[in-house]
């Protein structure tokens, strides 16, 4: 049985051999969730496509030179943000702020416990304190915001984060521990309040 990342490799050199529909199966298989990565970088969805496309157009490019070093995916997702990075410099402009996709994902993961408890409060104090994690989240230098995307939402590893930020895992555990920090004081005054004072 062959893990992910040794079925990923195989794609690659299946792809460095010539075969381009190898290509096609390690888009399909990481797409959305390089989307979602890129979604938190660049807002605009038609946009952040339009970083995703390019993402894979550079990967493509470049896959005759991916040694394996690392996994496929942390060598695609590090091409993914630099994408991004650069997309938003060449826009001169900063991020919009959160969509209604940003805060059903926010709320689908920090909204949890509250959305046990169905009343109507406890469903706005999760719409409230989703959007203010998202809001804190958009603020956030981008080296933080993408430290603590890459572990809050992507679920990786530090070392992974390590690889995709090309930084050392020290600095990657403090941007987290930053950006942490930075949202937990901006969500105190709501989680201070009671239930029915919070709209």
């Amino acid at each position: 049985m062959t893990t992910d990342r040794e079925g990923d490799q195989l794609l690659v050199e299946r792809v460095q051999a010539g075969e381009r529909q190898a290509f096609d199966l390690l888009v399909s298989k990481y797409q959305r969730r390089l989307m979602r990565l890129v979604s938190r970088i660049v807002h605009d969805p038609a946009e952040a496509e339009d970083v995703v496309q390019e993402t894979f157009i550079k990967a493509f490019r470049a896959l005759r030179h991916f040694r394996g070093d690392s996994a496929f995916y942390t060598w695609l997702y590090r091409i993914g943000i630099n994408t991004a990075k650069n997309f938003l410099v060449n826009q001169g402009r900063r991020p919009p702020t959160s969509t209604e996709a940003d805060l059903e994902a926010a709320a689908q993961g920090e909204g949890e416990p509250l959305r046990d408890i169905n009343t109507p409060e406890s469903v706005l104090a999760s719409k409230q304190i989703a959007a203010t994690v998202n809001e804190a989240m958009d603020a956030l230098p981008l080296d933080l915001r993408t430290a603590i995307v890459l572990r809050e939402i992507e679920g990786l590893s530090y070392e992974e984060i390590s690889a995709i930020m090309g930084c050392p895992i020290g600095t990657v555990r403090s941007r987290i521990f930053r950006a942490r920090e930075v949202i937990a004081e901006k969500l105190r005054p709501l989680l201070d309040m009671p239930v029915d004072k919070r709209w």
